[in-house]
């Protein structure tokens, strides 16, 4: 049986947290961040917790993910 391959591009977006639930990125700060708010862009920063509906989306597009179920 050959290895599974894993999405290059959801290996990069998607982190693991302490409790084993996948965390995302906020859209929004790649461009034009001289017009938004310092506030806005600090509450953008942190990564969140995926919802339960594009969890399993996340782990078919990277089998080798630790996630502790």
């Amino acid at each position: 049986m050959p290895k599974m391959k894993t999405n290059r591009l959801a290996r990069k977006k998607f982190r693991v947290g302490g409790t084993g639930t996948i965390k995302r990125g906020q859209a929004g700060t790649s461009h034009n961040t001289g017009k938004k708010s310092a506030k806005r862009k600090r509450h953008l920063r942190p990564m969140l917790k995926m919802d339960k509906t594009n969890v399993g989306h996340a782990k078919r597009q990277l089998p080798y993910l630790r996630t502790g179920h």
